[in-house]
């Protein structure tokens, strides 16, 4: 009697129960949460500790890091929070007094579900559906769409669109259920995936991350790949596009570079951003233990083959990359059956997600043309206050929105693309490279009847100070291929 009573209730569904087990998951939400430091400052009395602010997580020498050097240089310990403070009287806030609400917090305070219980679906797996705005929720049924518009689906989630897409997404391909992902490990995982973005970015955002899903999204969906991918290849390829500008700093590699960040020395000025996006990203798994419950060798292959699609993003090796594929296209010797050549495409398809906002629609490229643009800007912001030479198409003096796009499009977008759509002949591959050549012109029209509307460059507040003793210079290269928006 008492087993048919709880068959009951399990097959009806216990709405009281189901509250008590979702308060549970929240207490144990909180709890993890709590144990997380809110804000890393570097203390000098720890020589044995490397700090990486950004990423929140604490780095030992015994795991194969060097320890920070200190003293060498001030740029070593520079708080990009700081960097891009409009505040003159700006101050660190002391790490252990800040104190952040999580996205998931937010999510959870003004949920629906924390008054009523007795509307919960009985499916856990969309326990989480529910709380979706209904605009938003019909914007995900539209995901596979090209004209998929983030900055609203943005809005419509109040700020947590990567949060919300990326589960989403997992979820739909059944990859919770396939990998038995722990719910709250993977939610808190992916939460905070978005906290560890910069918001004060223009560009390299969670909603970039965001917009990248998505885009990696629509190629998964293409007839080559989709027949071909196996479950593993399409976790990792949403997880590397999810992660794949992980704590982005605002500034690019040469300014970390030129200014002896220990970013920079860490990884020998080699792929530096994006290595420290998949080192920051693999923090993260092993923080949260997403993959924990698998055996020891797949969680460090999985490790290895997202920081391989991650590192596939470093624009300098476009050209490397790019001949690749196009011997392989030119020999039609791509065999989707192997799994390297599997990994491959997906570098290259992860490749195209980053790069790929003109070729969207001219209201939502313009938008992140604008963007990248402000970016670049506030760096050069940065460098002409610190006296340091103003990085390439990083002037606002000297460089216009239209004359950045052009030059972007011509020398790495339409390359790429055009050799997607050799591998990829499908209706999306032709829309984009419809949409990139009307962007083009339309920039070119712009730029031609000098209606260019440029964003604001950051005022400068502060007088420049003297260059720092030491600080190498670098010469400007005469002409190099135009940076990664």
């Amino acid at each position: 009697m008492h087993t048919q009573r709880n068959y009951d209730l399990q097959r009806r569904g216990d709405p009281m129960g189901i509250a008590l087990i979702w308060s549970l998951v929240v207490m144990l939400v909180r709890w993890m949460f709590s144990k997380r430091r809110g804000a890393i400052s570097y203390d000098s009395s720890d020589q044995t500790a490397l700090y990486i602010r950004m990423l929140d997580v604490r780095v030992r020498s015994q795991v194969g890091f060097e320890p920070e050097r200190r003293g060498s240089h001030p740029y070593l310990c520079v708080d990009f929070r700081t960097l891009h403070s409009r505040s003159e009287n700006a101050r660190p806030v002391p790490g252990r007094r800040v104190h952040r609400l999580f996205s998931f917090q937010r999510h959870l305070h003004s949920s629906r579900r924390l008054h009523s219980a007795t509307t919960w679906p009985y499916n856990p797996l969309h326990i989480l559906d529910e709380d979706y705005l209904g605009q938003a929720k019909c914007m995900l049924a539209k995901v596979g769409s090209w004209n998929f518009d983030i900055f609203l689906f943005d809005r419509l989630t109040n700020g947590n669109s990567l949060v919300t897409l990326t589960f989403h997404l997992l979820n739909q391909y059944g990859l919770i259920e396939l990998f038995q992902l722990d719910m709250v490990k993977l939610r808190q995982f992916i939460v905070m995936v978005q906290e560890d973005y910069h918001s004060q970015n223009p560009y390299h955002n969670a909603v970039h991350a965001a917009d990248v899903t998505q885009a990696m999204y629509c190629y998964l969906k293409e007839p080559k790949l989709a027949k071909s991918l196996t479950s593993c290849d399409i976790l990792l390829g949403l997880l590397a596009a999810a992660t794949h500008d992980l704590d982005h700093p605002g500034v690019n590699q040469p300014f970390l570079i030129k200014t002896n960040h220990y970013l920079a020395a860490l990884y020998r000025n080699t792929s530096v951003l994006e290595n420290h996006h998949w080192r920051s990203a693999v923090g993260l798994l092993r923080e949260t233990g997403l993959f924990s419950h698998l055996p020891a060798e797949d969680g460090l292959n999985m490790e290895r083959q997202l920081g391989s699609l991650i590192l596939a993003t470093d624009i300098s090796r476009q050209n490397e990359y790019l001949s690749k594929f196009r011997r392989h296209l030119d020999q039609d010797d791509l065999c989707l059956g192997n799994a390297s050549h599997r990994h491959f495409i997906l570098q290259m398809a992860l490749k195209c997600a980053d790069i790929c906002n003109p070729c969207r629609p001219w209201e939502l490229s313009k938008q992140w043309s604008e963007k990248v643009t402000e970016e670049f800007f506030q760096q050069g912001n940065i460098e002409k206050r610190h006296k340091l030479e103003v990085s390439l198409l990083c002037d606002s003096q000297s460089n216009t929105v239209g004359d950045i796009q052009i030059g972007f499009m011509t020398y790495v977008v339409e390359p790429l693309f055009s050799e997607w759509a050799r591998f990829s002949d499908t209706r999306l591959s032709q829309t984009m490279l419809g949409h990139l050549g009307l962007n083009k012109a339309s920039w070119s029209g712009l730029r031609a009847s000098g209606s260019l509307e440029e964003p604001e460059p950051e005022p400068d507040p502060d007088p420049p100070p003297p260059p720092a003793p030491g600080l190498a210079q670098e010469p400007q290269p005469q002409k190099i291929p135009p940076p990664e928006p």
